[in-house]
């Protein structure tokens, strides 16, 4: 018996390899998120004063850094094979399954959807 995960891509006529280059894509690292990184090792190094926020930006919350770990081959194959599956890799892989949903003007899915 196929997992959900697996009977959802068939529905959906999703390939798995571009599940893995969609998550590729979306968890990659940008420059903002490698600053957000460096601003949390001075301010963890040097005290409070480590590096001033441009103006206008002290009020907002801090963005969230994306992990820069994408979906692997392994963690996809146990997806659809129904093996158990980490959080964070279920969390990746809907994101990305949501990205690909939204590229076919499908609407995005939740967690308890695939899994």
């Amino acid at each position: 018996m196929a997992s959900k995960f697996a009977e959802f891509l068939d529905k959906n006529k999703i390939d798995p390899r571009r599940v893995l280059v969609a998550s590729r894509k979306l968890e990659r690292l940008l420059p903002d998120d490698r600053a957000i990184r460096l601003g949390k090792r001075r301010a963890k190094k040097g005290g409070a004063a480590a590096t001033p926020a441009p103006a206008g930006e002290e009020a907002a919350a801090p963005k969230k850094p994306r992990s820069g770990r994408p979906v692997t081959p392994r963690a996809l194959a146990a997806a659809r094979g129904g093996k158990p599956v980490p959080g964070p890799a279920k969390t990746r892989l809907v994101r990305a399954v949501n990205y690909l949903l939204s590229q076919k003007k499908k609407d995005a899915i939740d967690l308890r959807t695939l899994f």
